[in-house]
């Protein structure tokens, strides 16, 4: 269970806007079309507003593991983004213990290097230690599982599969204790074995103390990782409570 006593990410009726700018004017969208509004100074006809997240609010405590679920569009990723810092909060406020971190940013992968040679960078990005790395970098290159057909960890990431790429920045990220870890359907990637690991180390890091928030549209993922839910539909919070429960809201919802 969480300590109640220790909140380590607090969403105060968060709102997350994004502008597109763009006319359907024709020829508005053109390189001198936009020379022209940056000479005068003019913006474009045209400014769309989404409405990405609208007011959620919630407290996330250390030791949670909390599954992101809703249909597609709904402002989970958004709101992982606006968690993670990457995204401004156009009202309300976002809160954090830290600096989270989300799965794939602070492990930058570089295609022209090899996949043991981004391990490196990853870890040492995540502010691990030149020890730390090289005592760390086989165990990461084994749990990604990346050589179980072949010695690819010294290949270049270019030469990878997305899969391939998904599970050593899914291993990077997790070698690390973070306080807030977001991960955004990496536990989707590779096959059944490799989701047992995945999840295995989800569990791992809340016993550690952190909190880990996972987006997924693998229902079993969040079961099997999560004891907490979060429902949003159209950037609004529909249920928040154990996992069966807000599942169970959910399911009903999708059979309509």
């Amino acid at each position: 269970m969480a300590d109640a006593e220790v909140p380590t990410v607090i969403a105060d009726n968060a709102h997350v806007v994004y502008r597109v700018y763009g006319s359907t004017t024709p020829g508005s969208g053109s390189p001198l079309a936009s020379f022209k509004r940056i000479v005068t100074g003019t913006k474009s006809a045209a400014v769309r507003e989404v409405h990405a997240v609208k007011g959620v609010s919630f407290v996330a405590y250390r030791g949670e593991a909390i599954g992101l679920i809703g249909s597609n569009g709904s402002g989970k990723s958004t709101l992982l983004r606006a968690i993670a810092g990457l995204l401004p909060v156009d009202r309300g406020a976002i809160y954090a213990s830290g600096q989270p971190s989300l799965l794939g940013v602070n492990a930058a992968l570089m295609n022209d290097l090899s996949g043991e040679r981004n391990v490196a960078l990853g870890c040492l990005a995540m502010g691990m230690s030149p020890a730390e790395v090289e005592a760390q970098k086989n165990d990461i290159i084994e749990f990604s599982g990346i050589n179980e057909r072949g010695d690819f960890s010294s290949l270049p990431m270019r030469t990878y599969s997305s899969g391939m790429s998904a599970r050593l920045r899914f291993s990077i990220a997790a070698a690390k204790r973070h306080d807030v870890l977001l991960i955004d359907e990496a536990l989707a990637t590779g096959d059944a074995k490799f989701r047992r690991r995945s999840e295995q180390r989800v569990r791992d890091l809340r016993k550690d103390a952190g909190t880990v928030f996972l987006v997924s549209h693998s229902e079993q993922s969040i079961r099997d990782t999560c004891e907490r839910a979060i429902w949003l539909e159209s950037g609004l919070i529909r249920a928040d409570g154990t996992t069966a429960d807000v599942l169970k809201e959910y399911e009903t919802y999708m059979r309509k």
